[in-house]
């Protein structure tokens, strides 16, 4: 009789969390023929079936389900085996998965890739761009060891470390750089461009402009910093950017920027990890290296009178 292997476990948590055997052998990096082997392997060696198969999706059956959250206890656990051989290695050394945030990503990550690479060439980061939610379902899963995100993010399972903060920063189209700097009920009542709905950052800045019932209905909304630049250059309305995007998302938009007044909406931008993770102690180190870094030159802003 066979035993169930480590493959098996990891390509059906796989298939688990995808609900698509295409996608799940997409994310493991096998052909959809071998990872539905595998787990026609495990069903045979438990003796019973652990997925309901038919049409696109897949669906687990109530023991998959069960199964599922023992597998990735298990991979999980196994997972942290290697982090704690990794941790009597020399400091930041091996493979480490880092979650950024896209409102940070473009922004930090050229300049911490670098300053790694310079000071820790045995470091292999495997840097990984997704919105909070997803960053934080990965890293509790033990997919990530570590993500830089806005705090505070309320886990219990992690360990939150603040990094630095910054500031939104009024952006609007050029021929209004004279007018005056709105208040935040002021912005509540123009035309606001926002990212999309899953960026945190989106959040923020309705938290802080409280836009009307009308407005709300009426939000443009992009999926990057970039494209909500570009879009306020064209005269679509005004937007909340963080001040380390400004050097690179305003060189060629034709807009203005300023500060609110006070007290003007900013974040907190740390970093989070396992409270199990037996790499915390280098993770502490990388959370002092991101807080050392040299952000981007910022652009001089005008500041509200």
């Amino acid at each position: 009789m066979r035993s169930i292997s480590l493959k098996h476990l990891r390509y059906f948590e796989a298939l688990a969390r995808h609900g698509h055997f295409g996608r799940a052998a997409d994310a493991s990096g096998v052909s959809q023929p071998a990872l539905s082997l595998q787990i026609k392997e495990l069903e045979e060696t438990i003796g019973t079936s652990l997925v309901e198969r038919g049409g696109r999706q897949i669906a687990l059956t109530p023991l998959g389900a069960a199964f599922a959250r023992r597998a990735r206890d298990i991979l999980r656990a196994v997972d942290e085996l290697g982090a704690l051989a990794r941790a009597s290695q020399t400091p930041l050394a091996g493979r480490l998965g880092l979650g950024v945030i896209p409102t940070v990503a473009p922004y930090l990550l050229p300049a911490l890739v670098k300053d790694l690479a310079a000071r820790h060439p045995d470091l292999q980061l495997r840097p990984r761009e997704a919105v909070t939610a997803k960053l934080l379902e990965d890293l509790v899963e033990g997919r990530l060891d570590a993500a830089i995100v806005a705090l505070p993010v309320s886990e219990p399972a992690l360990v939150e470390v603040p990094l630095f903060e910054e500031e939104f920063v009024l952006v609007r189209p050029a021929a209004e750089v004279a007018a005056p700097i709105p208040t935040a009920t002021d912005l509540g009542a123009m035309p606001l461009l926002l990212l999309e709905e899953g960026h945190c950052f989106r959040d923020q800045a309705i938290a802080y402009c409280k836009p009307s019932p009308t407005v709300a209905r009426d939000v443009v909304q992009a999926s990057s910093v970039s494209t909500l630049v570009q879009m306020v250059g064209a005269g679509l309305g005004v937007t909340l950017v963080p001040e380390m995007a400004l050097a690179i998302e305003t060189r060629s938009a034709d807009v203005a920027v300023a500060r609110l007044p006070p007290p003007r909406p900013a974040r907190t931008i740390g970093m989070a990890w396992r409270k199990t993770n037996p790499l915390a102690d280098h993770l502490q180190r990388l959370a002092d290296a991101v807080r050392n870094l040299d952000r981007p030159a910022q652009l001089p802003v005008a500041n509200a009178s």
